[in-house]
């Protein structure tokens, strides 16, 4: 049977090949893309919607725009603003030094030092932003007197000033946020990694400042930066306590002036370009600590714009 297979193998025909006298190549297949009328509807669509929206805005009798671009750069208005960043900077360092501790505390095998972290974060998510304020703003109705003994003493109107009540209103309800999101970070490092610093005989405090929390500070800043863009918006509440900030000092200049609406736009124009600054700081720092976690690092906005457009125009010259 062996010698049959031997023999068909040996008898059969080689494969037929293809020469160049069997006739022409065949031609290289040219690929069309395809074509998106989808994309472009839509996008007609927007802008027209965007278009009947400026339109609007712009041919609206009872806005003075000439007041807008009057307003924007007064020494009033700028005043505000620059009490807004300051409020807004402080508040968030308080938010963040004790949104560490309470994180640690809640992370605790203490339980007393556990369950009032947890009375905290509960207590300061639960209410209100603005009832917060007006509680810190209106405390001298039940302590009239702050009295720490041989330390300190005074009458608390005065102590509880504007600022103060708004550097404590934001500063400790921000601190609740940042005590979840620090807790979140501590616990995305892996066990294994205090339990080796403890191997070489660390203590907890160093395994936390020199093990944990470095690593931890990839999952932390992301979430931080969205917070304190909030806390910038976030301050107008702060309007409530008297505090001279950008909002209060645009509503002071409305009132007086009867353009109530044009400074309402200059308040906007302020805090979108604000946020829009500190927006792209923090999308820089959060692709500076993601060098450690990722091989190819997020592109810039520059190379986004400058990837959009060689599509583009790639896709423009295939059609054409």
């Amino acid at each position: 049977m062996s010698d049959k297979f031997d023999k068909e193998t040996a008898g059969a025909r080689p494969a037929a090949t293809v020469s160049k006298d069997d006739g022409p190549a065949p031609a290289a297949i040219k690929a069309i893309p395809v074509r998106h009328y989808g994309r472009w509807i839509s996008a007609v669509v927007v802008l027209g919607l965007v278009a009947l929206l400026v339109n609007a805005f712009a041919t609206a009798e009872k806005i003075q725009w000439r007041a807008v671009g009057d307003y924007v750069f007064d020494s009033t208005v700028l005043a505000g603003a620059g009490r807004t960043l300051l409020i807004s900077i402080l508040a968030m360092v308080m938010g963040v030094v004790l949104g560490v501790v309470l994180a640690v505390m809640r992370l605790s095998k203490n339980p007393v030092t556990s369950w009032v972290a947890w009375v905290y974060i509960w207590f300061f998510r639960g209410t209100p932003v603005y009832v917060q304020l007006l509680l810190w703003f209106n405390l001298a109705l039940i302590f009239p007197v702050l009295n720490l003994g041989p330390i300190y003493k005074d009458e608390m109107v005065d102590v509880m000033t504007p600022f103060m009540a708004a550097l404590l209103g934001l500063g400790l309800n921000e601190a609740a946020y940042m005590a979840e999101i620090c807790r979140a970070g501590l616990q995305s490092v892996d066990e294994g990694q205090t339990e080796a610093a403890h191997a070489l005989g660390m203590s907890h405090g160093k395994t936390l400042r020199r093990i944990v929390i470095p690593q931890a500070m990839r999952v932390i800043v992301p979430p931080t930066g969205n917070e304190f863009i909030n806390m910038l918006k976030t301050s107008s509440l702060v309007y409530a306590v008297t505090y001279n900030e950008l909002l209060r000092a645009t509503s002071t200049i409305g009132s007086t002036s009867y353009a109530v609406m044009e400074m309402l736009f200059v308040a906007c124009i302020w805090y979108l370009v604000i946020t829009s600054v500190f927006s792209v700081g923090q999308y820089y720092l959060e692709r500076r600590f993601a060098r450690g976690s990722s091989r190819n690092l997020p592109a810039t906005p520059w190379q986004k714009v400058k990837a959009n457009l060689t599509a583009f125009s790639r896709e423009r010259s295939s059609t054409a």
